[in-house]
């Protein structure tokens, strides 16, 4: 069953601009502080900027396929089971540690009552913070869209409050030395700091249920990710330059910190009010977020069928709840911070390679039906020089980022071996490069017909009478070049017996048809049409001819015709059909598209996934 499509744009926004700001911003600066310096803002900077071919990749594949699954669906349907295996347990990972790490932020909020408490009490009272949003997630969180709104406003609101006053408190000595450890600690906080963005990830899982997504979905990330990356550039500016180095070294509570300093005892509840209520919806929406991974590998069958079981009561998925919530618990206990802070980027880093590198197949693997409404400009090149810069900085990291990745690799390739291989014979966008460098006649059209189907589902399109001709209608797909008798005759061969007519007699009507004007509408194009005898009969050929059927008087040769016949009292439809196809001819790429169509389906599909205008009673 699809899932309802209830998110609009300022969601969207939300989505990802409340995901992002969490424990990134709330917690994480002490720490990166501790490791660069006042560096660190270069550090926010530069991830920022490398995140954006990141979330360039994830609109263009989010319009063209959105599905929920997000990033495990893009990379299982361009890369196969193995790499969705490893995708899915990567993005499992990576949200479950950033929900970690958020509920972390919510036990480091006992600092303002009891100062001296250490990182074991924190790590409890995250623990117990996760069990409750668990059992929250379990029962159902309907609603959170909506609380998450209205609290990205107040939080964006208050820390534009933090920055306009604390700015004038800025002291430049809190900035010398900039690079105090060197420009290798910079790079690998940059690599630290990617967890801030894993609010990216949860918009793509949840494309499916956005409303018209091929607008909404690239302009909602994009605004959130300009909106954070302002943001978190000038209150880190603002809480390096009020705070003393050694004060924020050793803070879990940054910006509390700096607003205390800046403003006072207003600013700092104001922005531990504000963090508490960040980490909540960014605790309560990752864990749910990442129980869809699991999910959605169920129900392709990468996992046991179990762990896509639904409540009948709550309607929430619980075995992968229950599974999720283990592994955050687990995070918390036996990680530290810092750990948790540089796994969870790592993961995020390792899904945002992949994520590149399936917009590069996906673009070149000849699937005509993969038809996104956004474009990430300089494909391939931005994709592979980005992959190449993420690889640099995930070894920058250090050796826990490095040993995680490893044995997600490892652990992936057991199970996709032990469990998957047997079971799972999918079609995917590799193999589809691969059709175009070996032969053609090896491949199905599973993927085109799933993307297909998608695309229809994205532009909300309901199919109509002409619809529901095109898809029974005979094609010719016609190699040679040759005249325009030479054509009818052929034609005819083909529809006579369809409509129990002589092959004589239509052919007769055709050449009359021409003789009275051609239909030649303009170079390139015909749409022959007759009348024919009987009743309630209406029927199309498309046809294709590569090299062209020559038409008398015409300069240029006819590659795309539309052949029309159809009885008397279809009269009103005939001229709907020819307004149909007008607009179907009209659209930008079509001359293009009809002619690199591999097949007669994929010419049957440009007429299906056209953007004209439908009426639900075509035929009235």
């Amino acid at each position: 069953m699809a899932l309802k499509k209830h998110l609009n744009l300022i969601d969207v926004f939300a989505i990802a601009a409340g995901t992002m700001i969490s424990s990134g911003l709330f917690v994480l600066p002490g720490i990166a502080f501790a490791h660069t310096g006042p560096s660190v803002i270069l550090s926010y900077l530069l991830a920022g900027l490398l995140m954006l071919p990141a979330a360039l990749c994830q609109c263009e594949l989010a319009t063209a396929m959105p599905q929920s699954g997000g990033s495990y669906f893009f990379i299982v349907r361009s890369m196969g089971p193995f790499a969705g295996v490893f995708t899915g347990l990567s993005d499992w990972v990576s949200v479950s540690l950033k929900g970690a790490f958020a509920l972390v932020g919510v036990g480091t909020l006992v600092k303002v009552a009891f100062p001296d408490v250490d990182e074991w009490t924190i790590k409890a009272l995250a623990i117990i913070a996760c069990t409750a949003f668990t059992a929250i997630n379990l029962i159902s969180i309907k609603g959170l869209e909506h609380f998450q709104n209205i609290m990205i406003f107040g939080l964006l609101a208050i820390l534009a409050w933090y920055v306009s006053l604390g700015i004038f408190q800025v002291s430049p000595v809190h900035f010398t030395p900039f690079l105090p450890h060197g420009w290798g600690s910079m790079f690998a906080v940059i690599g630290m700091v990617f967890v801030s963005y894993g609010g990216l990830t949860k918009v793509a899982n949840v494309s499916g249920e956005v409303r018209n997504p091929g607008r909404n979905i690239p302009l909602g990330i994009f605004l959130a990710f300009l909106v954070v990356n302002i943001f978190y550039i000038l209150v880190v500016f603002v809480t390096v330059g009020v705070t003393s180095p050694d004060q924020l070294s050793q803070s879990l509570k940054p910006i509390a910190l700096g607003a205390r300093l800046a403003i006072g005892a207003p600013g700092f509840y104001a922005i531990q009010c504000a963090a508490m209520f960040a980490f909540v919806t960014t605790a309560l929406s990752s864990l749910m977020s990442a129980a869809r991974s699991p999910m959605a590998m169920s129900r392709d069958g990468l996992l046991p069928a179990a762990i896509g079981l639904t409540s009948q009561r709550f309607h929430t998925p619980y075995i992968s709840i229950l599974i999720t919530g283990f592994l955050v618990a687990l995070s918390i206990a036996f990680l530290s911070i810092a750990d948790l802070v540089e796994a969870a980027s790592a993961s995020l880093l390792v899904v945002f390679m992949l994520i590149n590198l399936s917009v590069v197949i996906m673009r070149h693997s000849g699937i005509k039906n993969y038809r996104p409404t956004f474009h990430v400009p300089f494909t391939p090149w931005l994709q592979l020089i980005t992959v190449v810069i993420y690889s640099i900085i995930l070894v920058q990291m250090g050796h826990i980022p490095l040993l995680m990745t490893a044995t997600l690799i490892l652990v992936s390739l057991l199970w996709y071996l032990g469990y998957v291989h047997s079971r799972i014979d999918r079609e995917y966008a590799f193999i589809h490069m691969a059709q175009r460098m070996i032969s053609r006649e090896f491949f199905g059209r599973g993927l085109e017909d799933e993307l297909k189907h998608i695309a229809l589902e994205r532009d909300e399109v309901e199919l109509d009478y002409f619809d529901s001709i095109v898809k029974e209608c005979d094609i010719l797909d016609i190699k040679e070049q040759m005249d325009r008798n030479d054509f009818l005759q052929l034609l005819v061969k083909s529809v006579a017996a369809k409509i129990n007519m002589q092959e004589s007699q239509l052919l007769r009507k055709f050449m009359a048809r021409e003789g009275e004007s051609s239909t030649v509408l303009k170079p390139g194009l015909a749409v022959p049409h007759i009348v024919v005898d009987g009743e309630h009969l209406f029927d199309i050929v498309l046809v294709r001819c590569a090299k062209g059927i020559v038409f008398p008087g015409q300069e240029k040769p006819v590659t795309a015709a539309f052949v029309l016949f159809g009885t008397r009292d279809e009269r009103n439809f005939h001229l709907k059909a020819l307004m149909a196809i007008a607009h179907i001819v009209e659209e930008d790429g079509f001359n293009k598209r009809w002619k690199n169509a591999r097949n007669k389906e994929e010419l049957r599909d440009i007429i299906l996934l056209s953007k004209r205008a439908r009426t639900a009673k075509l035929d009235d």
